[in-house]
């Protein structure tokens, strides 16, 4: 059964993900949850019927505290050992994506909840930015949760277009629908608390729910409400949630909001659908958002909403006609669009129904569940559990071994940079043609990814229009560059993504699978690498037979002195130019069950 695991930082977000775990046993996966420790998280895996593994995790950057994180994070990873993971919320997003990495885990899933950057100014929002890049860029897939937080994401170059999606419509887990609408069950469940709470059936109520924090914009909801009650003193305003030490609202107007008697504050409660039948509108005028579910949940429940025109909250409404949008910070805008719906219960109600309707076509907790396991299908396709013994780089060896890697192209980037840009200048000067040569191979069991090297053939044909031999082909650069084994330094970018190491069996072709014997197929267990123990013992030329048995040896003995031991080796061969090519070919011959037909590049 194929494994997933999710991820959050803190325990209050698990709700994000209510109902993903019996819809993916349903479509056959296997699913655990990572997130900070707390109250929510024994419900959550009691409700949900899930392992929850607790790591603590501070929502504001802390050195020593996130390195102790990540280190939790990987332990998780490399117990679990999942085919996916899916890491959402800034800080495990940031350190769940890297140990992700880190691990090699096929498919990464970054799910953006919101840009919290997008409220910061100097070395705070730099900082951000970069988390974000690094997150977006460990990732092999974002989801955003509404359209224009995609837009923004890659206006601001923290994401590649074609890594970006979008299911649906948007949000991350949809809504219930059933449990807000406004039907005689739920609107019963109301009745208690407006006794509880003192509200008149005949008291104009404004709502808020959510967090009280200053860019969810607890300053205009006191101002608007001010202004308004000047002009109906029954009017109150209903605040569904409670004050946040991160990100906290000014002192002057917490103390305003907390002694005024027309504000009634609830606390926080772990069900807010009925308090939603006690509101007559509800304003959220965030300065940032993802997507907004409080917007999704109010116009289900039938009540027109206010929302400003922020990232992500502006696609939670349609505009006009389930409710308005206004500017970030227009308390005037604001006050009159509420005021025109107090005074208007016809308006209401018609923005109401279109509200209803529209979240409960497109917005079930159904629907975007179903397009988020149609995408994993579709991306783990192919992707098998491994099967085979496990290897001394399971587990932590394989981290270490990628902390290796990293650290190796660290070191050497001040020197093979320049030599990079002077050899892809020198073949453009000399063929004119496309510097790099791209080919599909597979690598850790099987999966095909794109290998980079520098081209050293033309692509010159014979009148049939078939490739003339690969003897033809080369040229006198690239016979340089090969018998010098300069061809192979792009391939230190597939070293850098994860889909290659420093030292593994070579990538062959994507056709020779078909053709090993299950002894010659281990070699896939690992990462192929740009040099390997073959590759210091005879590299093109010894045959295949001992070339598998090579690599087959080097995957049930891996260490990083052994690796350390080939690249030490590697260089003393390159610079002796031994082994280049196999007697009779260009490289080595094509192979088919033993066969040789043909070279290949």
């Amino acid at each position: 059964m194929k494994s997933i695991l999710y991820g959050v930082t803190a325990d209050v977000s698990l709700v994000f993900y209510a109902g993903h775990a019996s819809a993916l046993r349903a479509a056959g996966f296997e699913v655990a949850f990572l997130s900070g420790s707390g109250p929510f998280v024994q419900q959550f895996a009691d409700a949900e019927r899930v392992t929850v593994f607790e790591v603590a995790m501070k929502r504001e950057p802390s050195l020593v505290a996130d390195l102790g994180a990540l280190l939790r994070v990987l332990r998780v990873i490399l117990r679990v050992r999942p085919l996916l993971t899916n890491f959402g919320t800034p800080k495990a997003g940031l350190l769940g994506n890297v140990a992700a990495f880190l691990c090699r885990v096929p498919h990464r899933v970054y799910t953006l909840h919101g840009l919290r950057l997008e409220t910061e100014t100097g070395w705070r929002r730099r900082i951000l930015a970069t988390c974000e890049r690094i997150a977006c860029g460990c990732a092999t897939a974002v989801v955003c949760v509404s359209p224009s937080l995609r837009e923004r994401a890659i206006e601001l170059r923290l994401v590649r277009a074609e890594k970006a999606i979008v299911l649906g419509k948007g949000t991350c887990n949809g809504i219930e629908v059933s449990r807000f609408a406004p039907v005689a069950a739920n609107l019963a469940r109301a009745e208690p608390l407006r006794k509880t709470l003192g509200l008149s059936p005949s008291v104009p109520v404004m709502g808020f729910v959510g967090r009280f924090t200053r860019d969810k914009g607890m300053r205009e909801i006191h101002e608007v409400f001010r202004v308004l009650r000047r002009e109906r003193p029954h009017l109150r305003l209903l605040l569904v949630g409670d004050f946040e030490k991160g990100d906290a609202v000014a002192e002057g107007v917490r103390a305003a909001m907390e002694r005024d008697p027309g504000i009634v504050r609830t606390g926080w409660a772990a069900d807010a659908s009925p308090y939603y039948h006690l509101m007559d509108v509800v304003l959220l005028p965030t300065h940032r958002e993802g997507f907004s579910l409080v917007s999704l949940e109010a116009q289900a429940a039938g009540i027109p909403v206010v929302v400003t025109r922020a990232t992500g909250i502006v696609n939670s409404v349609r505009e006009g006609r389930s409710g308005w949008t206004v500017p970030v910070g227009d308390v005037p805008a604001m006050v009159k669009a509420i005021r025109t719906l107090l005074d208007n219960p016809g308006l209401r109600s018609q923005m109401g129904g279109v509200g209803q309707e529209w979240v409960g076509r497109e917005f079930t907790g159904h629907r975007v569940r179903a397009a988020l396991i149609g995408e994993y299908q579709r991306w783990l396709r192919g992707t098998a559990e491994p099967k085979a013994r496990p290897t001394p780089q399971a587990g932590w060896g394989g981290v270490a071994k990628r902390i290796f890697d990293l650290t190796i192209l660290g070191l050497s980037w001040p020197l093979v940079l320049p030599l990079l840009a002077i050899l892809a200048l020198l073949l453009r000067l000399s063929t004119g043609g496309p510097v790099l040569f791209r080919q599909q191979r597979p690598g850790q069991h099987g999966r095909p990814f794109m290998l980079v090297k520098f081209r050293t053939m033309t692509q010159d044909r014979d009148a049939d229009g078939r490739l003339l031999p690969d003897a033809q082909r080369l040229t006198r650069l690239g016979r340089f560059l090969r018998t010098a084994s300069l061809d192979e330094l792009p391939e230190l970018w597939n070293v850098f993504t994860g889909t290659m190491t420093l030292v593994g069996p070579r990538p062959l072709l994507m056709e020779y699978l078909d053709s090993y014997t299950p002894e010659q197929a281990r070699r896939h267990q690992v990462l192929p690498g740009i040099t390997g123990w073959a590759q210091i013992h005879g590299r093109n030329a010894i045959g295949w037979k001992e070339k598998f048995a090579l690599d087959t040896w080097y995957v049930d003995h891996w260490s990083l002195a052994l690796d350390l031991r080939i690249l030490l080796a590697t260089v003393w061969r390159v610079l002796g130019r031994e082994h280049v090519s196999h007697a009779g070919h260009a490289t080595m011959p094509y192979f088919i069950s033993g066969r040789a037909e043909s070279d290949c590049e």
